[in-house]
């Protein structure tokens, strides 16, 4: 150390040279490292080519055997396809066997495989050759006779030359494939050894490190931290003063901040006597007042406003005695050119040293609020008639609706039991008491027809008024209404509750929500062509939901926006759906892709005082 006294703080020159240090030691460090990943990043390259020379050897071990067996496979096939096939994969085979061959001891930059220098590795290969040479003749001559003629047998001769050789080829492949792999581990081990020399020597520089560094730094650091705290009483007292002065500071910031908000938030002021006369009036707000200077001998409200009637006004209210009252108006004034304006006025009462009254005058212009205020007004008018145009318009369609509701009851009634009845009038009549065997073949039809009459009269019905919904309610009547559709339709129109008690609802609610899910429910029938529709019922305190999917061909739901300009009959209904659900204050939700079927979901929220407690 340059310094050898420990009762002085830290030196310039010692830090610099510790500092020295520490650099050196962090690249020795650094380089350390960077070495280790050298070794590593070159181990890794080669143990992915010995990883490559050994998969291509075991490789060539199952080709050995895949094309024994397709040899011998051939030999058993007398279908010409099938020899084909064979001797299409032998061929194919047999191309990847030759060149992974040579690959292996002469490299093969297509493979990723070095040429082979190892003596060992070559010696061997030099015993496998004539293994692999007789066992590629013997499979050439099988390809060659096969193709001059499919039908030809293979050779016994071909067959022990396979035979023969592979074993020797096995046998002295899988000691090549040792031998990669001894070459490889006893490369990786070389690896560890260097690791370790590197580990070894990183952490003798970290203990050079703390001892000649770290140590020397933390006694040095210790004796400056000491000289340091022998200052502090010195300190308390200059920091005693610095507190005075900061004080003084805050209070003195404290005055301005102060200012600057009367001034930020009154660009519009004026200071005026209690007689009315001007003091100061700002320049902005003169240039509002559309005044270029302040006008001589006129008081502060014939500048204010040219109407006399605020200006009267203005003079009384000034006139009046305060002590430290505040008060606002709101004032809609005319300036010297005809410019209607309003301001928001603050009148602020200053006691001055002389006990002569001033008033301040802070003003805010809201004209732009006001004209707002106004457009809203407007609007909202405009938008209240709007609506009650488009209620009478709702209104005019919801009759227009019960009409064509009323036709189609009437059309069903004269269509069906009306033709009905008229044919049990005909048969009836036409029937001839002494033709016995006619007269019980038409009292067999009456029977029939009588029944078709009565499943009418009971459609129609329980259309019009389902008893189950005034007398038990909303769960029985779907209930009711989905096993009723299904055996009239021949549909699978499905019911599922999860809602263990039969709650009942407001009376209103209940017949929308039927309405709206019988609606649904038919127009999954006659226009989705759905073949299996379920309705879900769910109640979860304080709502109530009903579901209602169906797979039927669906449609584009981004046309929903358009319903009331619809005049389509299902267009027509969905729009009356919507409607009722909105009259109950409730949710009507409809989610359909073409060719996915549709998904309609009604969600009421219920209110306590309109649950009935009662349980069926």
């Amino acid at each position: 150390m340059a310094n050898n006294d420990h009762n002085i703080p830290l030196d310039t020159a010692t830090f610099i040279r510790i500092r020295k240090w520490y650099l050196l030691a962090l690249a020795a460090i650094a380089i350390t490292v960077i070495i280790a990943q050298v070794l590593i990043q070159l181990h890794l390259k080669a143990q992915s080519g010995d990883s490559q020379l050994i998969n291509i050897a075991g490789r060539q071990r199952a080709f050995s055997q895949k094309l024994t067996k397709e040899t011998l496979l051939l030999k058993d096939l007398s279908d010409p396809e099938d020899k084909k096939m064979v001797l299409s994969e032998i061929e194919k085979t047999l191309e990847i066997w030759k060149v992974s061959h040579v690959g292996l001891h002469m490299g093969d930059a297509s493979f990723n495989l070095p040429y082979e220098d190892d003596p060992k590795v070559k010696a061997l290969f030099k015993k496998l050759d004539p293994h692999h040479s007789a066992m590629v003749g013997a499979l050439e001559h099988v390809l060659v006779k096969h193709q001059q003629d499919i039908n030809a047998s293979v050779q016994q001769n071909d067959l022990d030359a396979l035979l023969k050789n592979e074993r020797q080829f096995l046998k002295l492949m899988d000691q090549i494939v040792n031998e990669y792999d001894a070459r490889s581990n006893e490369q990786l081990q070389k690896l560890k050894q260097k690791e370790y020399w590197l580990l070894a020597f990183s952490l003798l520089i970290l203990l050079l490190e703390i001892f000649v560094i770290f140590r020397p730094l933390s006694i040095q650091i210790k004796n400056t931290i000491g000289h340091l705290m022998g200052k502090d009483e010195e300190s308390k007292g200059q920091l005693e003063k610095i507190q005075n002065l900061y004080e003084e500071k805050e209070q003195s910031l404290k005055e301005l901040q102060e200012l600057n908000f009367v001034i930020d938030n009154a660009a519009l002021f004026a200071s005026i006597r209690k007689d009315g006369s001007i003091v100061f009036i700002s320049k902005k707000f003169l240039n509002l007042l559309d005044h270029e200077t302040i006008p001589i001998n006129k008081p502060f409200s014939e500048i204010l406003t040219t109407e006399e009637g605020q200006q009267s006004y203005l003079k009384e209210v000034l006139k009046i005695n305060r002590k430290n009252i505040i008060r606002k108006e709101e004032l809609q004034v005319v300036t010297s050119k005809g410019t209607t304006i309003w301001l928001d006025m603050s009148i602020v009462p200053m006691h001055q040293s002389t006990l002569e009254q001033d008033i301040l005058i802070l003003c805010s212009d809201i004209t732009e609020r006001k004209e707002n205020q106004l457009k809203v007004q407007e609007l909202t008018k405009q938008n209240f008639e709007e609506r009650m145009q488009q209620k009478k318009a709702q209104a005019s369609q919801i009759v227009e609706g019960q009409e064509e509701e009323r036709k189609r009851i009437a059309k069903d009634i004269h269509d069906g039991i009306g033709q009905m009845l008229t044919a049990l009038k005909f048969n009836i009549e036409s029937i001839d008491i002494e033709d016995k065997a006619k007269t019980g073949e038409k009292i067999t039809y009456l029977k029939s027809l009588t029944s078709d009459l009565i499943k009418g009269v009971r459609t129609a019905t329980f259309n019009l008024t389902p008893p189950e919904l005034s007398d038990h309610g909303i769960f029985p009547a779907i209930h009711k209404m989905t096993t009723e559709l299904s055996k009239l339709t021949g549909k699978t129109v499905l019911f599922k509750n999860k809602t263990d008690a039969n709650i009942r609802f407001d009376s209103l609610a209940e017949t929308n929500i039927y309405r709206v899910t019988q609606e649904a429910v038919n127009n999954a029938i006659k226009y989705a062509e759905a073949n299996y529709i379920l309705v879900t019922l769910n109640y979860s305190y304080p709502i109530l939901s009903v579901v209602i999917d169906d797979d039927g061909k669906g449609f584009d739901d981004t046309i929903l926006g358009q319903l009331p300009k619809n005049n389509s009959e299902g267009g027509m209904g969905l729009f009356f759906m919507k409607e009722r659900i909105d009259y109950i204050n409730g949710r009507l939700f409809i989610n359909s892709e073409l060719g996915k079927g549709t998904r309609v979901t009604i969600n009421y929220k219920t209110e306590e005082n309109k649950i009935a407690n009662g349980t069926e």
